[in-house]
């Protein structure tokens, strides 16, 4: 019985743990993204930072997030 209960725990906090990854994965390369695209959607003029300030922060982001990403699929592997 308590085994069961814990194996329910853990797995709804693997479950919990695998969303909030991809979520926060998908918010940092849409930041990136975003990032990346300030002149091609004309936003520049809302974020006056300097062009490689904006590329450095967005690279960030991008391998941040496709960390973020990897970590939360390669967990659908051990569920």
């Amino acid at each position: 019985m308590e085994n069961s209960m814990r194996e329910r725990s853990q797995r709804s906090y693997n479950n919990f743990r695998r969303v909030y990854d991809i979520t926060m994965a998908i918010l940092f390369l849409a930041m990136a993204a975003s990032m990346f695209m300030l002149d091609y959607f004309k936003l520049n003029l809302i974020i006056a930072e300097d062009k490689t300030f904006r590329y450095f922060f967005g690279g960030i982001c991008l391998l941040y997030g496709g960390f973020r990403l990897y970590r939360g699929v390669k967990q659908t592997d051990r569920i």
